[in-house]
């Protein structure tokens, strides 16, 4: 352990990393360096610095990094309306992989011997940050707390809290743990507690961006959403900055009830594992993203990526975003979004997030011309239909006629 002289931890100042930073000065009698990423979770990042502080942390980084996240992974993310296992949005998973790259970039910055997490051991963050990290510095030393030391519990993490008086905020108006949270400009996940009881019901004081949809206004909201190649570029006639346009659809989706997910899903590590999630703006941008690209992407390519998307999703959901496969498919995503433009409107209401209209000035294959009920003055021959479908049907005559 003498080796290790500083290391650079990834520092929330909640619960879990509060105990570790403690526990790495005395058990590894190195010199600590808190990271706090800004990626919109709010107060939380000046009591983490005043508590890193306190500690006696000498070099404290808190960086804005809220555009980059955005810009830079939701929405190449988002590009292939990537959603793991028919719902989860991936919030939490995709900002681990900026937050490893970060480590890495404050390690070399500040000349440490390692970097630290807060990632259980049985959970997928500790996959997530440390495949980020040895792809970006295969020889980077890496200390997992979860994996060494014996306080394996939340309660356990408490005693300890209370006995080096290391304070800790109580996020449950009712005592006991709180409930293991992560939060970003993408969403809020809820994990523990009762949670750990898949036929539990949430406590609806446990959401803190949502209100309940017998709460939500009894009036529909209409808004229109922008794209460009693909992303979003502005809200209602507005041009935003990617961060500022997610954060306006988080307030939005919130007011109407709209992201709540309750999941039961499986583990890169085998366990299946009960969460729950808010992701309001998310939520509104998939629903929008496939309303732009069923007007403007081919067929074909529009289910190529349909195909491609469950994968690409694993792929985030299991840390591999620095992965050379993860790379080569977000190239091919990328190059189906050139063409990707309009506008889409949506109306929310209670919950629901309901697509009313799309267009695209320049890129739209819907061609009235064809597709009408009306007199289509010849551009389209039907007589054309009785060899595409008789030629389609053949294998299956065939067969028809051998099974007589």
């Amino acid at each position: 352990m003498s080796d290790i002289k500083k290391v650079v931890l990834a520092y929330s100042g909640g619960l879990d990393t509060s105990v570790i930073l403690k526990w790495l000065q005395e058990t590894y009698q190195c010199e600590v360096v808190t990271f706090t990423a800004d990626l919109g979770q709010g107060d939380e990042l000046e009591p983490a610095r005043e508590k890193a502080k306190v500690a006696g942390v000498k070099e404290i980084f808190i960086e804005d990094l809220k555009e980059e996240f955005v810009r830079d992974f939701v929405f190449p993310m988002f590009r292939a309306n990537t959603i793991y296992e028919g719902e989860y949005l991936l919030g939490t998973s995709i900002a681990r992989p900026l937050i490893a790259k970060q480590l890495i970039e404050l390690a070399r910055k500040t000349n440490a011997d390692a970097i630290s997490h807060g990632a259980t051991g049985k959970g997928n963050d500790q996959v997530r940050f440390e495949l980020g990290a040895y792809a970006l510095n295969p020889d980077i030393k890496i200390i997992a707390p979860w994996r060494e030391w014996d306080l394996l519990s939340r309660e356990k993490l408490l005693q300890y809290a209370k006995k080096n008086n290391i304070p800790v905020e109580m996020k449950h108006k009712k005592g006991g743990s709180p409930y293991s949270m992560d939060a970003n400009l993408l969403h809020i996940s809820y994990e523990g507690r009762h949670l750990e009881n898949p036929g539990a019901e949430p406590e609806e004081d446990m959401w803190r961006w949502t209100v309940s949809p017998e709460k939500a206004p009894n009036e529909s909201e209409t808004i229109e959403i922008k794209f460009e190649k693909g992303d979003p570029i502005s809200l209602n006639g507005k041009a935003m900055k990617a961060h500022e346009l997610l954060a306006k659809l988080n307030h939005l989706g919130g007011k109407h009830s709209i992201g709540r997910l309750d999941l039961v899903e499986n583990r890169y590590v085998g366990m299946k594992s009960r969460g729950c999630y808010e992701t309001p703006g998310g939520t509104i941008l998939l629903k929008a993203h496939r309303a732009i690209e069923s007007i403007t992407l081919d067929r074909e390519v529009a289910h190529l990526k349909d195909d491609l998307m469950p994968r690409f999703a694993s792929l985030i959901y299991n840390g591999y975003w620095w992965s050379p496969e993860r790379l080569a498919l977000q190239t091919l995503i990328d190059h189906t979004q050139i063409n990707v433009n309009g506008w889409v409107k949506l109306k929310l209401f209670k919950g629901n997030v309901t697509v009313i209209g799309r267009d695209s000035e320049s890129d739209s294959l819907f061609d009235t011309s064809i597709a009408t009920f009306e007199d289509d003055k010849g551009a389209y021959d039907q007589k054309d239909a009785v060899g595409f479908i008789k030629l389609n049907a053949l294998r299956m005559r065939i067969a028809a006629k051998i099974k007589k």
